[in-house]
């Protein structure tokens, strides 16, 4: 989980996951075009993704294409988000429930 973390914790790992989610199978010149910074750069993001098992990449012929792997985010959302929705939720549902029955009693 701490290498998910951290690989979510930039700004620019967040739009290359983005753009993975949006167009699957990118090169690293396809994820580089329009970032600003150098390929050397985007490289050393990649690898932080891939570390966190945030990426799965495959090679075709000399190209290296790279597709997000949304498990540990979904995992990451199960164990940190969904528990404090959870409470939330269930409180609105009852909120909900007694603003209905009191409108059905008057």
């Amino acid at each position: 989980m701490d290498r998910v973390f951290k690989a979510l914790g930039s700004e620019t790992r967040r739009t290359l996951l983005d753009r993975l989610f949006e167009t699957p199978g990118l090169t690293l010149s396809e994820l580089a075009e329009g970032l600003n910074l150098r390929r050397q750069t985007v490289t050393q993001h990649l690898a932080v993704l891939e570390e966190a098992n945030l990426l799965v990449c495959q090679w075709r012929g000399r190209e290296k294409l790279h597709y997000l792997n949304p498990m540990p985010i979904a995992e990451l959302g199960h164990r940190w988000i969904a528990k404090f929705a959870h409470s939330k939720t269930a409180a609105i549902v009852s909120l909900k429930r007694a603003s209905e029955d009191k409108q059905r009693d008057q």
